[in-house]
C-alpha cells in the first residue's frame, strides 16, 4: 500500500495561481514584441534541455543592449536563469517589479559605484555560487560590458573563474549571438539606451501595420563542451571565451525600420575608436614612481611599462581596479567617475595629475529643440541694478519663456520654471532661524535653482567646498553660523564614501530631491499660478546685502570666510563682460563648482543676470562627457581651469569644435600643451588666460580674446587700481622688474567674516589696498604672474597652503631648539609637488596619516620626504623657505633623472 503525506500537497493560493499566470502571459508578450522586429533563429538550445535543466552556468557574449532581453524571452519557460544584473540598467520604475519576479541578482557597477560597490558585488557574486549549488539556473555575460567593438573583449575579468573555482560541477553552456552588432541598441550606433528611440520605434511598428516591420536577422548558438578549461586560471578561461565568441565574425550591419526602404541589411563602416592620449612626460617623476609601486604591489608584476595594459599584461579585473582607484582618491584627491577608459600604465600616471579624461560614457545628450529657439546676433548687455536677484527678475519678466539653463537631470528650464521652483521651495527655507544657508551642490541646474532660492528666502548663501575635508569643512560651517545645508543625497553618500563623516560635522543636511517630493499638489499649483502671475511680488523680498560667502585657504590652519557684496560681484561681471562680445547666437557650458568664485560669478550669475543660456555638467574631469555635451549644445564659451580644459581638448574626436569661439582659464598656469590642445580641437577658439582672487569677486584681470598673449594674464579690469610695489620697501616698481600686486575696486571685498588675524589690507599712498601677496611683472600693461609671497600651491584648481600642512606635523615633531622639519613644494605651476624636508626619519604615508587624521583633503597629501642634517634658517631664526626650494630643485632633477620610465 502507498502512503501520501497529504499534509505536504498544500494547494496554491489564489495569489500564487494569479502570479504564475502573470508571469506567462507577460512572457507571451514579450516574445511577441520581440518578434515585430526580430527574427531569431536558435541552435542547439533543445540538446542543453534534453541533459536537464539545474545548476547551469548559461554564459553569453554581449553585443548589445537588448540580448538580455531577447535570451531570457527564450530561456525562461524551460530553464528561468537567474541574470546577474547591472544596477544602472534596470534600477528603474518599471524594470524593478521584473527583476524581483525573475529573482535576479542585481550588482553595482563598479566603474561608477568604486569602492562604495565593492562588497554588493562580492556578495553577488557569492549568491550566485549559492543558487549553483542550489540546483538554480543562472545567466552571466563574462566580459560584464557591452562589445565596444566587433569583437568580445574579456580582459582580465575574474567572475567565471572565482564561480567555477566554487562550483566546479556546474554545467557551463557557452552561448554565441549574432547579428545584433550594428542595432541601434549597440555601441556600434554611439551611446546606447533602452528608451533612447522608443518614437522611433512606435512609428515604425505602426508604419508597418503592426505585422510588417522589416526584420533583423539574430542567431543564438548554444554549446556545451567537454573541452572547456574550467580547472585553469581566469587568463586562459578567458582567452577561451574570446575565442569562442570571436570565431564568427560580427560586422556593423543595419536594418531599416520602415517597409518603404526595403528590407535588406546594409553593412556600414565600424565606429572609428577614440585614441586617448598617453604623453607622460611632464609628469613629475614622483608621481609616476608613487603610481608604478601601486600597480606592481596589486598586480604582481614586478617590472612594468608605461605601454603595458592592465588587463592583458597586468591581470588586473575590475575588483583590482576599484581598488586601484579608491587608492587613488586617497593619496591624489583625484575622484574618477568612472573606471572606463583606463586601459594601460601611462592611463593611470595620468589619472593621477588628474589629467585623463575617459573617452567612454552611458549618458544619453539630451537635446531640446528650445535650446536652439531664439538665436540671434543681437548683442547681450549687461543690465544695471542693484542686486543679482533684481537683474535675475528683470530677465525673467522679460524672457519668461526662454531656456536658460539646462543639465542632462533636470533638463532644460526656462526662467518662469527657475521662478516656480523658487516659490515652491522658499517656504521652507525662510522657516529657518539662522540668516546663512548653505549649499553644498556641483555644477548642476539644482545648484543655480538653490542659489537664487536661498537669495529669494532673504538668506545668505554660503557655498560648500566639500574637498577641502572634514576638520576645515566643519570649521567653516560654524565659523558662518550655518545650521542648514542644501545639497543631493548622491553626493552626500559619495563624500561618505570617501571617508568624510558628515554626520559629525554639525549641521542638518536638506536633499533636495526630498524637499521637492515633499511639495504638496496644491503648492505647486500655486507656485505655478504666483510664478505666472505674481512675479512681482519678489521683488518686495528683502534681498541681504551679502550676496554670497565662500571659502578661501587660509595661512593657517583654517580656511577664512570671504564675504562678497551684491556690488561686488556685479561690479566684476561689468567689468569682465566689457572684454567680450556676447550675441544671443552664445551660450556657456558650466563646470567648475560654485564654491569655485569663478564657478559661482561666471557659470551661475553672469549667465542668468545677462540671459545667456548655460549647459551644466557636475563632473569637470569628465572631458569626453563636456566635449560631447559642448558639442551636442554647440556651446561657444567655456570656462574652466587649464586642467580642465586640458581634458576636454584630449577627448575630442574628429569632430573639431568649431562652435567654441572663447575659452576663458585661470586658477592655474595654461602651459604651452594646453594651448596646443586647445588649438587642435578647437580650430576657432581664443584661449584667454586670466588671473582672479577669490577676495575680488573674482576676475583680477584677463587676456582680450581679439589679441590674447599666452603666457600673460592680460590687463587688470576697467574699474580696478592696482599698485606694484617693492616686497620689502614697498615702493613702486619699475616695468619690468617683479612686484607685489595691491589693488582697490568696487569688485574687492570688505573684509572676513569672523576673522581676528592679520589684517589683509594695507596702506599705500594714503590709500587701503587688497594686499594680494602675489608677485606680478608688468609689459606695456600687459601683466605675467610671477609667484607668490603667501606659501600656497594651486592643486586641482585648489589653493594649498604649505604653513597649514606644516603646522599640524610640527605639533606632532616639535623642536625645541631649532625646527625638525619644514614643507615645500617643486618650483613652477606645472604640477607643483608637497616636500617633506626631515632632521629625522618618518615614513610618507605616517605623515599623510596625520594630515587625513587632522582633517585634511588628500590634496595636501606629501608626494617625497627629503632627509637633511638641519633645516636652514634666516638670520631672523625663521626657515629659510629660499634655501629649501633650491635644496628642492637639485634633489627634483636627481630624481627625475633616476626615475625616468
Amino acid at each position: 500500500m502507498v502512503v501520501t503525506n497529504l499534509s505536504i500537497l498544500q494547494p496554491m493560493t489564489v495569489q500564487q495561481e494569479e502570479r504564475i499566470m502573470f508571469k506567462k502571459l507577460f512572457h507571451v508578450l514579450i516574445l511577441f514584441v520581440l518578434s515585430l522586429r526580430y527574427r531569431v533563429t536558435i541552435i542547439g538550445l533543445n540538446t542543453i534541455r534534453e541533459k536537464g535543466n539545474k545548476s547551469i552556468l548559461f554564459m553569453p557574449n554581449h553585443p548589445a543592449l537588448i540580448d538580455p532581453v531577447i535570451m531570457m524571452a527564450r530561456l525562461f519557460r524551460d530553464f528561468a536563469p537567474r541574470p546577474l544584473a547591472d544596477e544602472v540598467q534596470v534600477d528603474r520604475t518599471l524594470l524593478r517589479p521584473l527583476m524581483k519576479a525573475i529573482n535576479a541578482v542585481v550588482i553595482p557597477d563598479l566603474k561608477i559605484k568604486g569602492n562604495q560597490g565593492r562588497k554588493a558585488v562580492i556578495d553577488g557574486v557569492q549568491e550566485i555560487i549559492n543558487g549553483l549549488k542550489r540546483g538554480d539556473n543562472i545567466l552571466l555575460y563574462p566580459a560584464g560590458k557591452l562589445y565596444r567593438s566587433r569583437h568580445e573583449s574579456l580582459g582580465a575579468n575574474s567572475s567565471v573563474d572565482l564561480v567555477l573555482k566554487r562550483v566546479p560541477d556546474a554545467r557551463v553552456v557557452l552561448i554565441r549571438t549574432t547579428g545584433l552588432w550594428g542595432s541601434s541598441f549597440s555601441r556600434a550606433c554611439g551611446e546606447v539606451s533602452l528608451t533612447k528611440n522608443i518614437r522611433l520605434y512606435c512609428l515604425a511598428i505602426v508604419s508597418a501595420g503592426l505585422f510588417f516591420m522589416p526584420k533583423r536577422q539574430v542567431t543564438i548558438e548554444f554549446v556545451e563542451r567537454d573541452t572547456f578549461p574550467r580547472a585553469a586560471d581566469k587568463q586562459q578561461i578567458n582567452r577561451y571565451l574570446e575565442d569562442f565568441y570571436n570565431e564568427v565574425e560580427q560586422y556593423n550591419t543595419t536594418y531599416p525600420y520602415f517597409w518603404w526602404k526595403g528590407r535588406a541589411a546594409r553593412q556600414v563602416p565600424e565606429p572609428a575608436r577614440v585614441c586617448i592620449g598617453d604623453d607622460t612626460s611632464h609628469i613629475p617623476a614622483a608621481t609616476k614612481e608613487l603610481v608604478l609601486e601601486k600597480l606592481r604591489e596589486l598586480s604582481g608584476v614586478k617590472v612594468i611599462n608605461l605601454k603595458d595594459t592592465l588587463a592583458n599584461d597586468l591581470g588586473m579585473d575590475s575588483l583590482i581596479m576599484v581598488e586601484y582607484s579608491a587608492w587613488l582618491e586617497l593619496e591624489f584627491g583625484v575622484n574618477l567617475s568612472t573606471l572606463d577608459g583606463l586601459q594601460n600604465v601611462a592611463h593611470c600616471i595620468l589619472a593621477a595629475a588628474g589629467e585623463f579624461s575617459s573617452p567612454e560614457g552611458t549618458e544619453e545628450i539630451c537635446v531640446d529643440d528650445r535650446w536652439f529657439a531664439g538665436k540671434s546676433n543681437a548683442s547681450l548687455a549687461m543690465p544695471q541694478g542693484d542686486n543679482v536677484a533684481a537683474l535675475f527678475l528683470s530677465q525673467a519678466k522679460k524672457n519668461p519663456a526662454k531656456v536658460i539653463v539646462t543639465d542632462q537631470i533636470s533638463g532644460p528650464k526656462t526662467y518662469r520654471e527657475l521662478v516656480t521652483g523658487i516659490f515652491a521651495l522658499r517656504s521652507v527655507i525662510s522657516s529657518f532661524a539662522e540668516t546663512n544657508v548653505g549649499i553644498m551642490l556641483p555644477a548642476t541646474v539644482s545648484a543655480t535653482l538653490s542659489y537664487f532660492t536661498v537669495l529669494f528666502s532673504e538668506k545668505v548663501p554660503v557655498m560648500v567646498n566639500w574637498t577641502v575635508g572634514q576638520a576645515n569643512m566643519s570649521y567653516c560651517l560654524k565659523n558662518a553660523n550655518v545650521q542648514h545645508v542644501i545639497t543631493a543625497k548622491a553626493l552626500y553618500e559619495k563624500i561618505k564614501g570617501q571617508g568624510v563623516d558628515l554626520d559629525k560635522i554639525g549641521v542638518k543636511f536638506l536633499f533636495l530631491e526630498e524637499m521637492a517630493a515633499g511639495i504638496t499638489l496644491p503648492a505647486k499649483l500655486k507656485a505655478l499660478f504666483r510664478a505666472r502671475f505674481l512675479l512681482r511680488s519678489l521683488e518686495q523680498v528683502d534681498i541681504k546685502e551679502t550676496a554670497a560667502i565662500l571659502f578661501t585657504s587660509g595661512s593657517e590652519s583654517h580656511p577664512k570666510a570671504v564675504v562678497l557684496s551684491h556690488t561686488n560681484f556685479l561690479a566684476n561681471i561689468t567689468d569682465f563682460t566689457a572684454v567680450l562680445t556676447l550675441t544671443k547666437n552664445d551660450s556657456l557650458l558650466g563646470m567648475l563648482p560654485p564654491f569655485h568664485s569663478l564657478g559661482l560669478a561666471g557659470t551661475v550669475l553672469m549667465p542668468l543676470v545677462m540671459g545667456l543660456p548655460t549647459v551644466y555638467s557636475p563632473n569637470p574631469t569628465e572631458g569626453a562627457l563636456l566635449a560631447r555635451i559642448a558639442f551636442s549644445h554647440k556651446v561657444s564659451l567655456l570656462i574652466g581651469t587649464p586642467t580642465f580644459l586640458a581634458g576636454i581638448a584630449g577627448a575630442v574626436g574628429d569632430e573639431k569644435l568649431n562652435k567654441v569661439r572663447i575659452a576663458f582659464t585661470g586658477a592655474e598656469k595654461c602651459q604651452p600643451y594646453v594651448y596646443e590642445a586647445m588649438e587642435k580641437s578647437f580650430p576657432e577658439v581664443s584661449v584667454c588666460e586670466g588671473y582672479g582672487i577669490t577676495e575680488c569677486s573674482p576676475v583680477v584681470s584677463v587676456n582680450d580674446p581679439a589679441s590674447p598673449l599666452p603666457g600673460t594674464i592680460g590687463r587688470v579690469l576697467a574699474s580696478m587700481e592696482y599698485a606694484l610695489v617693492h616686497v620689502e620697501t614697498g615702493i613702486p616698481v619699475k616695468e619690468g622688474e617683479t612686484g607685489k600686486l595691491l589693488l582697490r575696486g568696487p569688485n574687492v571685498f570688505s573684509g572676513y567674516l569672523n576673522h581676528d588675524g592679520k589684517s589683509p589690507f594695507v596702506e599705500y599712498q594714503g590709500k587701503q589696498w587688497y594686499d594680494s601677496g602675489d608677485l606680478i611683472v608688468e609689459h606695456d600693461g600687459i601683466l605675467t604672474f610671477a609667484g607668490r609671497l603667501k606659501r600656497f600651491i594651486k592643486l586641482g584648481g585648489e589653493m594649498i597652503s604649505l604653513p597649514a600642512i606644516e603646522e599640524i606635523l610640527t605639533c606632532k615633531f616639535p623642536g625645541e631648539e631649532e625646527p625638525l622639519l619644514a614643507v615645500s613644494a617643486t618650483p613652477g605651476d606645472d604640477h607643483p609637488e608637497i616636500l617633506l624636508f626631515l632632521t629625522f626619519d618618518l615614513e610618507r604615508e605616517e605623515a599623510n596619516k596625520l594630515i587625513r587624521e587632522f582633517g585634511f583633503s588628500a590634496l595636501h597629501s606629501i608626494r617625497r620626504t627629503i632627509r637633511v642634517e638641519t633645516i636652514p634658517v634666516l638670520g631672523t631664526g625663521k626657515i629659510d623657505y629660499r634655501a629649501l626650494e633650491v635644496l628642492g630643485l637639485e634633489q627634483d632633477q636627481k630624481y627625475t633623472e633616476r626615475g625616468k620610465i
